[in-house]
Formats: structure tokens, sequence, C-alpha cells
């Protein structure tokens, strides 16, 4: 993403603003189905905000305003998508055009960003009751929309227990659980998945983003959600990035959002480890 310079605005402000960048890029790309698209909204969100910061005294959290000042930006240019970065991208755009309108960017602020009713009502101007009806909209439509084979690679038994459940009351079959690099790629083989869902530190101190990258190796058109307690590591501005991923501690709606927007809307990338 091009740079751009902060100085003109309080120091303060630039430094909050520059904490929630990560997110709302993770967001925009999410949003718009390319990396490329995200980051020239993203970039063009924050000149907007160099012009004119009256948005922020509009609100007392300032990334409420940022993510604010994107739809705004984003809106006015008639919420275009980007290029799909692949066939997987292409096919999910396609099916957009059968989603009822608001519904995902309401889905994508509450359960992935983790805004609460009354914030998404303030980002997407909307009053909070539409913004509730929205939300269980988007969750019914990617359900109905999508099943397939998910399997799991995690080390910790109670979480990836948690995530088998949730997974499996969505409607999908979990192809298995596997704790280490060698044995998700065993396990791909002999089942190809839909969609992967994956720690970052497996149990042998292998590297979850590595057993990607090998499974994708082979499969290169699958959907991939990174679950992890360092979401930092991975929203680092360095191509190539992942549009879903979930923080640890994560709530069950957050994996309900992450699988049904990745099986319905995902571009899968290989990632550097």
């Amino acid at each position: 993403m091009p740079e751009t310079n902060l100085s003109p605005m309080r120091p303060a402000k630039s430094d909050l603003i520059a904490a929630s960048l990560p997110f709302l890029r993770r967001y925009a790309r999410a949003l718009t189905g390319s990396q490329d698209t995200g980051d020239r909204f993203a970039a063009a969100t924050l000149e907007a905000i160099l012009l004119d910061d009256h948005i922020f005294s509009q609100t007392s959290d300032p990334k409420v305003a940022l993510f604010a000042a994107f739809h705004l930006v984003w809106s006015s240019a008639g919420a275009p998508l980007g290029t799909p970065d692949t066939r997987l991208s292409a096919r999910a755009q396609a099916h957009m055009a059968n989603l009822t309108p608001n519904t995902r960017e309401a889905l994508l602020l509450h359960a992935i960003e983790g805004f609460p009713v009354s914030d998404i009502s303030q980002i997407m101007i909307l009053d909070p009751d539409e913004v509730s009806d929205l939300i269980r909209l988007a969750i019914a439509e990617m359900e109905l929309s999508v099943s397939g084979r998910v399997m799991i690679i995690e080390d910790e038994a109670i979480i990836a227990m948690d995530i088998q459940a949730i997974v499996t009351e969505m409607g999908h079959h979990v192809t298995g659980i596997a704790r280490t690099r060698t044995e998700a790629v065993a396990l791909a083989a002999t089942l190809r998945p839909d969609l992967i869902l994956a720690d970052i530190q497996l149990a042998d101190n292998s590297s979850g983003i590595e057993a990607v990258n090998d499974i994708l190796a082979q499969f290169e058109d699958t959907p991939v959600v990174f679950i992890t307690a360092f979401p930092e590591r991975l929203l680092t501005g360095k191509r190539p990035e992942p549009a879903f991923l979930i923080t640890k501690p994560f709530a069950e709606d957050q994996v309900i959002s992450a699988v049904s927007q990745a099986m319905f809307f995902s571009s899968t990338e290989t990632l550097v480890a």
C-alpha cells in the first residue's frame, strides 16, 4: 500500500489510527475480494482524513471513526469489488450478486472485526435494529449457500473439539484434526478439504503456515481461515496476507462467520512463513 504522510494530524490521533490500520486493511480486502483494491481504498481513506478529519469529532473511538471514514470513501465510489485474485475469488464474486445489500459488511464488522451493533450503526450510518437484522440475514444466507469438507489444523485438543463442534453444527463434514505439519499434509492428501482452519503454532513447534503452504502446493484453490493469538504477525502489510483471520480467544459467531465467508468468498494465497 502506498505510504501516506500522517504528520499533519496530532501525534496521538496518528498513533491510534496506525494501530487500527492493519485491521482496516484486513476488512477492506475481505470486503472487496482483492488485496490491491482493499489497499487502495485504505490509502484513499487516509488521504481523505488528512484533508478533513471532522469524522473523529463524531465518536470517541478512533477505530470506529477510521472504519466510518473508509465506508464513506468506499460507498461514494460505488462500493466496488476488486479484480479477483484467483478462480475461486471470481466464482465468489459472482455469488455476491445474490446476497442482500449491506449484509456482508455488517457481518464482517461484527463477527470478524468485533464491533458491537452500536458501533456498526455509526460506521454504516444505519439504525441499530437494521444492523442486527442484516447480521442475522447474512449468516442465514451464507450458511445455506455452501457446505463441504473442513480440515482442522490445531494442536490444542479442547480448542480443536470446539471448532469441530461448531463446524459440524453448521452442516459441514470435518475430515480430521491434525496437530503437526506432517499430520496436516498427510490428512489433506487422504481426503482433499474444501476449507482449512489452521492455527499458526503447532505441537512439534512446526508452522501451521508452512503446513498450509504444503497443502496449497497440491490444492491451490482451497480457502483457508487462520486462527491465532497473534494476528499482527500476519497483518504486516507485506504480501500476501490472509483475508480471513480469527483472533484467539474466539467466539462461536466468529468461527461461523469466517467459515461461511471463506467457503463462499475466499481467495486463497500462499503465505510466507
